[in-house]
């Protein structure tokens, strides 16, 4: 099988295009499914370029997988060959409470990843795709989307007629656009670019800021409450907290699932306006399945970037540093 392996010293130019043995058939309790796309998420980036605990050399990255099942083990019961499934993204984290082992499960990090074309593994570490979604659009459903659906509907439990911020047009704060607005919340979107925000308003935002032009966007989303401040704030930042506690009403919340531009100093907020912040990444295997049932119910189809093939990976993780995306970026495998 083709695969993608990350070579020590992890950078992008040392990503490696290879040819692999295919995994052994499955043994009592797994599947094998090929996998025909992968999205990607700035936890993948971080791996394939060093930052973080280093991978293993030869380790396979991407903790996205979507694909269709060629072989059943034993006592599977869940699957069949010809089913459509997407990855997990704590394959060990089925249910209850979240497990205190970090990254060590994670697909394309503690343990091989999905860039590559045939994968066999506990069929537990999968779940169904929604109904009617293509591959690729099912491949971003096991980081971004999840994270999105947690943040405001597992850990935020929105309502209609709440008041979300979404920072930028990244995977997760698209999804949490469209999941705000799904469920009948108003959104107000932050970027940098006025041809983003306009995209953004395409997809429902009630009200755009562009921060570069109005570097105190925190007090700007408040005004656009009139006042009172906004109900929820899907925190990419980290560095960016200080706007992100001036935007929340008093006892709102600010769902942190990013450090992108720094570690947060927003104490002050957190106790005068007795915020409710919440650290959290991505769900359960309990989660995901909730999230589909969710998706098929809305409607929600993910904004989809540009697509590459898993040879250019690395070109693909280049679009992703530069910015240059809206939605996500995808690899077909």
């Amino acid at each position: 099988m083709k695969a993608v392996q990350i070579r020590t010293p992890a950078t992008l130019e040392s990503l490696s295009y290879v040819d692999l043995p295919d995994p052994p058939a499955p043994r009592p309790g797994e599947i094998t499914v090929r996998i025909r796309a992968s999205s990607l998420n700035f936890h993948d980036l971080g791996v394939v370029t060093g930052r973080g605990a280093p991978a293993a050399d030869g380790r396979i990255p991407m903790s996205d997988g979507a694909g269709d099942v060629v072989a059943v083990g034993e006592g599977v019961t869940e699957f069949s060959a010809g089913d459509r499934v997407v990855s997990t993204f704590f394959p060990f984290w089925l249910d209850g409470e979240a497990p205190d082992d970090g990254f060590v499960g994670v697909p394309g990090d503690g343990v091989d990843g999905y860039a590559r074309e045939l994968v066999t593994a506990p069929a537990t570490w999968f779940t169904r795709q929604p109904r009617g979604y293509s591959h690729a659009e099912a491949a971003t459903l096991t980081c971004a989307g999840l994270t999105a659906w947690r943040a405001l509907v597992v850990d935020g439990r929105l309502k209609a007629g709440d008041t979300v911020l979404v920072q930028g047009s990244g995977g997760v704060s698209v999804f949490a656009l469209q999941i705000a607005k799904a469920m009948g919340a108003s959104v107000i979107a932050t970027s940098s670019s006025d041809e983003k925000l306009e995209r953004l308003k395409a997809l429902g935002a009630d009200h755009l800021i562009n921060y570069r032009s109005e570097p105190k966007w925190g007090k700007a989303a408040r005004a656009a409450t009139g006042g009172r401040g906004v109900d929820y704030v899907v925190e990419v930042g980290g560095g960016t907290m200080g706007e992100s506690a001036t935007a929340v009403r008093t006892g709102g919340q600010i769902a942190v699932i990013g450090l992108l531009s720094g570690v947060p100093t927003a104490s002050f907020h957190l106790i005068v306006k007795q915020l409710r912040m919440i650290g959290l990444v991505v769900g359960s295997r309990r989660h995901q399945l909730d999230f589909i049932r969710g998706i098929e119910a809305t409607g929600i189809r993910p904004v989809l970037d540009q697509a590459f093939p898993l040879r250019d990976l690395a070109a693909a993780f280049r679009r992703q540093q530069a910015g240059a995306h809206f939605g996500k970026i995808v690899v077909e495998v």
